[in-house]
């Protein structure tokens, strides 16, 4: 048995649901549980600097290998010192494999995001035209989404870079070599998505390639774990089946991972999370799987945060504050509020959140916020952003003292 790198502590179990609070141990700090993980997929959060986001209580940052396979490549992050030392930051970070990412642009959200003018395009059309008519290269290309977008063997997968379009081939252990240059303090092994709507025989198959691959990245990791301190979390995989899903599970589970990420398919829209939450944390309870850290992949609205930490998931990782920020809205106790309403543009005096304590309240009132936002104002996406990230951290503290309480 390999014993864990960053150790996970259970400091107390909730007599009235599967709830928990606990800590997390890595080389660049402590992480208390349950945490909110922020995204932050270019190694930067978007509209907001490191030090203000680690000051509004934020303590582990999700980045992308995908992202920072294709710029700025993992060995200048390595040569840099490690993504702590290349962004400054030296508080822990997580990456995923990349996988999502790819598979995504086949379907999914960067096929979404690329193909309607989100954030992985220049936001303004007429410089991506203004730009073609003068050949110039966008940062984007249009000709790597689709169902012919991806090519998965069992070996590898081959995708095409959104920036230039040169073919890039990634396997289970190119990955994790690419994880272990960019330094994290937690890593994911290279996985296969498929999408909510698969029929059971593909998804089978996806299943057991994802477990081979995981194996492999496990594999690959080992080599050299004692010396990098990098620890590994599994995804579970099976889609909203209770058969595939037990099977990922206790497979995976069976073998030496440092933590497990639940990923895959997780249904379509919440109450089908809801649902395989309530059936499926259970079992992390039975056969000595209660001690390590569970992570919830790519989900975290304030209703499926609720959910996940009664059902025992330790964090979770989400784009949805930061992005929510960005797009004018607000996360308040009384609820979400769209800051460029009308309504607001005269609210003198009147703080985001009564009571919040961040430093955007501190100083700013929504009518301040308003102008911002209808003046389209970069500094109203930093302070949107400070504030929301600042709600989160403050709602997991809350959940973490409610959960010591017996609340």
């Amino acid at each position: 048995v390999v014993p864990p790198i960053n150790t996970y502590k259970i400091i107390h179990q909730s007599k009235k649901s599967l709830a928990r609070t606990g800590r997390i141990t890595t080389p660049h700090g402590t992480i208390d549980t349950p945490a909110f993980v922020a995204v932050g997929t270019n190694a930067a959060l978007k509209a907001i600097d490191f030090a203000k986001a680690d000051d509004a209580g934020q303590q582990l940052i999700f980045s992308n290998t995908y992202h920072l396979l294709l710029q700025p490549g993992p060995r200048i992050i390595r040569d840099a010192g490690g993504i702590h030392k290349f962004t400054g930051r030296e508080k822990p970070f997580i990456t995923d494999s990349g996988g999502f990412q790819v598979f995504s642009l086949a379907y999914g959200s960067v096929k979404e995001s690329l193909e309607s003018g989100g954030e992985l395009k220049r936001s303004n059309r007429k410089v991506i035209q203004s730009a073609k008519k003068r050949n110039d290269k966008c940062h984007w290309r249009s000709d790597v989404t689709g169902e012919n977008a991806v090519t998965v063997t069992e070996d590898h997968v081959i995708f095409k870079s959104y920036r230039d379009g040169a073919k890039v081939t990634l396997t289970p252990e190119s990955s994790i070599q690419a994880q272990k240059d960019i330094g994290a303090d937690i890593i994911i092994p290279l996985d296969e998505l498929p999408p909510h709507h698969i029929d059971r025989d593909s998804l089978a198959a996806s299943v057991e390639r994802s477990h081979r691959w995981e194996a492999r990245s496990l594999m690959e990791h080992l080599k050299d774990s004692r010396e990098r301190k990098q620890a590994i979390f599994s995804v579970i995989h099976g889609g909203t089946d209770v058969e595939l899903r037990t099977k990922s599970l206790e497979y995976l589970t069976s073998l030496p991972w440092d933590g497990y990420a639940i990923g895959g398919s997780l249904g379509n829209g919440r109450d089908e999370l809801k649902q395989l939450l309530w059936w499926m944390m259970p079992l992390f309870n039975e056969n000595g799987r209660r001690d390590k850290c569970r992570h919830l992949l790519g989900i975290a609205d304030l209703e499926s945060v609720k959910n996940a930490v009664i059902h025992g998931v330790d964090s979770m990782d989400s784009s949805y504050p930061t992005k929510l920020a960005r797009h004018g809205t607000l996360m308040t106790k009384e609820g979400l509020i769209r800051i460029k309403r009308g309504k607001h543009a005269k609210s003198y005096g009147i703080k985001i959140d009564e009571g919040c304590e961040c430093l955007t309240c501190a100083h700013y009132d929504r009518a301040y916020l308003c102008h911002l936002f209808k003046a389209n104002e970069l500094l109203g996406l930093e302070l949107a952003t400070q504030h929301n990230i600042y709600f989160m951290n403050q709602l997991m503290s809350q959940m973490r003292i409610d959960i010591l309480n017996g609340n």
